[in-house]
């Protein structure tokens, strides 16, 4: 009877021994333990609640770990955003347009204009050569549709075989006309300056007159040809409005006017009468040498920041220095015989090189 319980022991040790692993986990943990341990899935029973989650957690745990270059070309292949809705609907703002110059403004601007060119050319002068109210009269007269230099070549011969009004007046028309033919137009020429001429005789003593009046009654004299000999010869204030006048007042909008008379009235409100006869030297002086009529020098002009006509020529400042004439380019000037401070070269005689 003692034995049973020890034999009963044995028995146990045996079935333990004989199971061996299948019934024993690694860490001596029975696996029929772990596994009644488990519940199924669906099967009540008492389950541990799962713990609370941050929702930036449960965010980050949801999003997929993409590496660096997936990123990159996930964000290269993005489509490009939308226009907002509000600036796409929203209302374009009318261009205001640029606010008009006031009468006053352009005066100033005008005014400024002078003085500038005045430091540019304080050399400015007629540039037809004369020794008397005469010679200059008639030069004038043969200016018309030709070049101050062509008539300056023409006039010595012309003048040493005519001195006077009374000399001119009895010449032969054939003879006059040969030598004043290469200004052009020399026939429409020889009856202007030889009429002219008879009337200074007949009716003024043989002087040319000093009054507007008397001057445009003169065959061939308008009033541009009477303000140059008013202006140069006798000291009478004038405006001279010859092509370049008329080109330059007109890109500088000091007019709106192509007519002389209008231009003329127009200028004179804008300066004191004592700029007159120099304002139209300097003005011409500048549309001769830099802004031409077919393409201007902006890129070598100095009042570039006073012109709203800036852009219209060549604004190149190399290329614009090739297009300045006269001796703002380095050539000789109109006159074969200029003025004291004339800083440019004579002109050479008729049939001369002009280079």
């Amino acid at each position: 009877m003692s034995n049973s319980p020890v034999r009963a022991q044995a028995k146990g040790a045996e079935r333990v021994s004989a199971e061996g692993n299948s019934a024993v986990g690694e860490h001596g943990v029975s696996k029929r333990a772990k596994a009644a341990n488990r519940k199924p899935a669906g099967l009540a029973g008492p389950v541990e609640p799962p713990r609370p989650v941050s929702s930036t957690k449960a965010a980050k745990a949801a999003k997929p770990v993409k590496s660096a270059k997936s990123a990159k070309a996930a964000e290269s292949a993005k489509p490009a955003k939308p226009a907002k809705a509000a600036e796409s609907t929203k209302p374009a703002k009318p261009v205001r347009p640029a606010k008009p110059e006031s009468r006053l403004a352009m005066v100033r601007r005008a005014r400024r204009i002078n003085r500038e060119l005045a430091e540019v050319f304080p050399y400015a002068h007629p540039e037809l050569d004369f020794r008397n109210p005469f010679e200059l009269l008639v030069a004038t007269v043969l200016s018309a549709q030709t070049t101050d230099l062509r008539v300056n070549q023409t006039t010595p011969a012309l003048f040493a075989k005519y001195p006077t009004p009374e000399d001119l007046a009895a010449a032969v028309p054939e003879e006059v006309e040969e030598l004043i033919r290469p200004t052009g137009f020399f026939r429409a020429k020889t009856r202007s300056i030889m009429g002219l001429a008879a009337a200074l005789r007949d009716d003024f003593g043989g002087e040319v007159p000093g009054r507007l009046e008397d001057l445009v009654k003169l065959p061939g004299v308008g009033r541009k040809t009477a303000f140059v000999v008013l202006g140069n010869a006798f000291g009478v204030p004038g405006i001279t409005v010859d092509t370049h006048f008329m080109r330059l007042v007109r890109r500088w909008r000091w007019t709106e006017s192509d007519d002389p008379v209008k231009i003329e009235a127009e200028v004179a409100t804008i300066f004191p009468k004592s700029e007159w006869t120099m304002l139209s030297h300097r003005v011409i002086f500048h549309g001769r040498r830099i802004c031409h009529a077919r393409k201007p020098a902006c890129g070598a002009c100095p009042i570039t920041h006073l012109c709203p006509s800036y852009g219209e020529g060549e604004t190149d400042p190399e290329k614009a220095r090739k297009l300045l004439k006269y001796e703002m380019g380095g050539f000789p000037g109109q006159r074969l015989d200029p003025p004291p401070g004339y800083p440019g070269r004579p002109a050479p005689p008729l049939g001369a090189s002009e280079g």
